[in-house]
């Protein structure tokens, strides 16, 4: 039963992938559908994509691994979604519109003037490089699960995910994935609401106390703070809470708020997303818990943590409903993938240029984006197929993607809307370090045993964009002037304008 509902799924997602191809005819409709999509749509569609195989998996194992410490990251991740929408949403869709621009990397461009191509370049590199880790992460996900439950191999489980993923991706483009976001996001949420009403239940038709099952043998495990104190147990909190910073630049996040139908449309999707955050992050940390009480601490030793949502899923519940719950694991996995797949893509056709170095027609560049799709989604395939065999976490690769993605593109886009200051050299130096201290620091043992990666850099990018626009402000303002000084000579007020808006 479990595979027949599976197997629908499935079927399910590709023709909404088909269905939705003749909506799409133009660059806009493949990377924004359209600037269409209503406030139910785009606020499951970010949720679905923002919380992927790390969540079903990898949270609830390392609630396993690591014991009720693992809450900071909940309360983290909880109000970095809250903030984000609160903070980013409504003003990213007024700026991107204004400046015309359909990816994040050409916002920034356009916005600062940047006629060197470098926040373009240095953009597109950085979502390159970390989202092909993160998509391979989904990919793994995926082999995770349907070996656990199908006994698949994870070589033909991951062959599988990828094959679907860059179908409907290449047909539908973002209208697509939204849509398949949506039902993604329902499944999701059940799985995640459901699951740990139903264990706790269980748990509690047992001879002992919910208290006494729900409690580690590892004493340390039991504590907040991992039973550290003072600055380590600082330490501990910081880390986990900040997952949340990773909301503020993920650029397949970012793309939803762009995508939206109107301004007035977020007011509404943002309490929707918010609502949906709230017992959908808590959900993941109580499987993890709840899998301990059920099949006991002992029970995970030597195993594998991360696949505790699926097996609970298996035992618990009847097949059907564990076969709509495991799809939305998978769908987890799926919806996310095929959101990076599509910013990736974006980067290399328009940040890049590849559309026009390759072809300048409307409909050849369409084809040629679908194109690069594919040679994205094999490259991902590849990738996903080498950390499959090296034994990598899905937790692991995840955080290390979340901090490169998140300390690159947050600071700068929290200050490019938020603060006039911000300069252009401001925003390449948050970029450079962004990226740079996530791979120093996450690839150093000692410095992440000080504080993790997601939070140094973060912090570093975020004061190197403030030091140095304070550092070329004085530049900025005296090239507005020149402009001015022109313009003005000219006769063209008009133009002197538009030329100091460009330069803030």
């Amino acid at each position: 039963m479990i595979e027949v509902i599976f197997i629908i799924y499935l079927l399910m997602i590709i023709l909404v992938g088909v269905m939705s191809n003749k909506f799409v005819s133009s660059q806009l409709d493949f990377l924004l559908a359209g600037r269409k999509l209503g406030p139910w749509v785009t606020a499951f569609s970010e949720r679905a994509s923002g919380e992927s195989a790390w969540l079903l998996l990898g949270l609830p194992g390392a609630a396993i691994a690591i014991g009720y410490g693992e809450i900071w990251a909940v309360i983290g991740i909880t109000i970095g979604i809250i903030s984000s929408w609160f903070l980013i949403a409504e003003r990213l869709r007024k700026e991107t519109e204004k400046f015309d621009s359909l990816t994040i990397p050409d916002f920034l461009e356009k916005k600062f003037n940047d006629t060197s191509g470098l926040i373009k370049i240095i953009s597109a590199l950085i979502i390159g490089i970390f989202f092909t880790f993160y998509v391979s992460a989904q990919f793994h996900g995926s082999g995770k699960i349907l070996n656990t439950i199908f006994g698949i191999e994870p070589l033909y489980g991951i062959t599988l995910s990828a094959i679907i993923i860059i179908i409907y991706t290449i047909l539908g483009g973002l209208l697509a994935v939204a849509w398949t976001d949506l039902i993604q996001g329902v499944l999701m949420i059940g799985t995640l609401v459901v699951l740990p009403i139903i264990g706790l239940i269980e748990l509690s038709s047992l001879d002992q106390s919910i208290s006494e099952l729900l409690t580690f043998d590892d004493i340390n495990k039991n504590s907040l703070f991992a039973g550290l104190t003072g600055l380590s147990a600082l330490s501990i909190a910081l880390g986990g809470m900040s997952w949340g910073l990773g909301y503020f630049g993920q650029p397949h996040l970012l793309i939803r708020y762009m995508a939206i139908k109107s301004v007035s449309d977020i007011k509404k999707a943002k309490w929707i997303a918010a609502f949906w955050a709230i017992p959908g992050i808590s959900g993941a940390f109580m499987v993890g818990i709840i899998a301990v009480g059920y099949f006991g601490e002992e029970f995970f030793y030597g195993k594998d943590t991360e696949i505790a949502m699926p097996l609970l899923a298996e035992t618990l519940l009847p097949a059907w409903v564990a076969g709509l719950l495991i799809s939305g694991a998978v769908a987890a996995m799926m919806s996310t993938a095929d959101s990076q797949l599509l910013v990736s893509t974006s980067a290399i056709s328009e940040d890049l240029g590849l559309n026009k170095i390759i072809k300048t027609t409307k409909s050849d560049k369409l084809t040629n984006t679908r194109f690069i799709t594919i040679i994205l989604g094999l490259f991902a395939y590849a990738t996903a197929m080498y950390s499959e065999y090296s034994g990598d976490t899905i937790f692991g690769i995840v955080s290390f993607a979340w901090s490169g993605l998140g300390s690159s593109f947050g600071p700068a886009i929290i200050l490019s809307l938020w603060w006039n200051n911000t300069t252009r050299k401001g925003i390449i130096a948050g970029l450079l370090t962004g990226s740079i201290v996530t791979v120093i620091w996450g690839s150093n043992d000692y410095l992440q045993s000080l504080v993790t990666e997601r939070l140094s850099s973060f912090i570093l990018a975020f004061l190197a964009v403030i030091l140095v626009s304070k550092m070329t402000k004085k530049d900025k303002i005296i090239r507005a002037n020149l402009k001015n000084e022109t313009s003005i000579q000219s006769g063209s007020y008009g133009i002197s304008y538009s030329s100091e808006q460009k330069e803030n």
